[in-house]
């Protein structure tokens, strides 16, 4: 999942959509450097990646790909999942997008503490609303392509949007089946938090 899933599973507490998207900025072990409701949920973001990693129909949409792309298709579901997921927001949410993008955005800029390559991009992610923009297909275009530039080996993603938009349709189905079994995993590690 990407940043827009993320945010949508992690809590509506201003600390607990920080720690979605810390859990991709924030790596190591977490020993008290940030608040305790933050850290939580940096910890469920990182339940949620292995979740997703592992879980079958994960591995279903993988091998939908050719075959010198697999190792890289979690990536491209990362983004086209994000996707699927604003352009069905209201399927999942009962708030609509635009007003849960605008609250995160405010939470991002009223915290003088975010870590450090977020702080760098979050003043971009509101001002382009990077994440009400996923419902755009053509925008999964630039998407791809700044984290094919952060890759330790760039061009490694080429060819990638060609091939989601090829699958569109399955990947898709994909999606509707999968999500509500990762709502339902998100509530019970939850619960167990409690």
């Amino acid at each position: 999942m990407n940043y827009l899933a993320h945010l949508h599973l992690g809590g509506d507490a201003p600390a607990q959509l920080l720690g979605s998207l810390y859990g991709d900025f924030v790596k190591g072990p977490l020993a008290g450097q940030w608040p305790a409701d933050i850290e939580a949920a940096i910890r469920l973001h990182r339940c949620i990646d292995v979740f997703t990693d592992s879980h079958p129909l994960q591995l279903q949409a993988r091998a939908r790909f050719p075959a010198e792309r697999r190792r890289y298709a979690g990536i491209l579901l990362d983004v086209f999942f994000d996707h699927c997921l604003a352009l069905n927001w209201a399927d999942y949410a009962a708030e609509p997008l635009p007003i849960f993008t605008g609250r995160v955005y405010q939470v991002l800029n009223s915290e003088p503490r975010l870590p450090e390559r977020l702080a760098l991009i979050a003043p971009r992610m509101a001002a382009q609303d990077w994440l009400g923009s996923y419902r755009e297909f053509a925008v999964l275009a630039q998407v791809v392509a700044g984290i094919d530039r952060r890759l330790s080996r760039p061009g490694l993603l080429i060819g990638g949007l060609v091939e989601l938009q090829q699958l569109y349709q399955p990947l898709l189905a994909d999606f509707q089946q999968f999500y509500p079994e990762l709502q339902a995993f998100v509530a019970r590690e939850r619960e167990l938090a409690d």
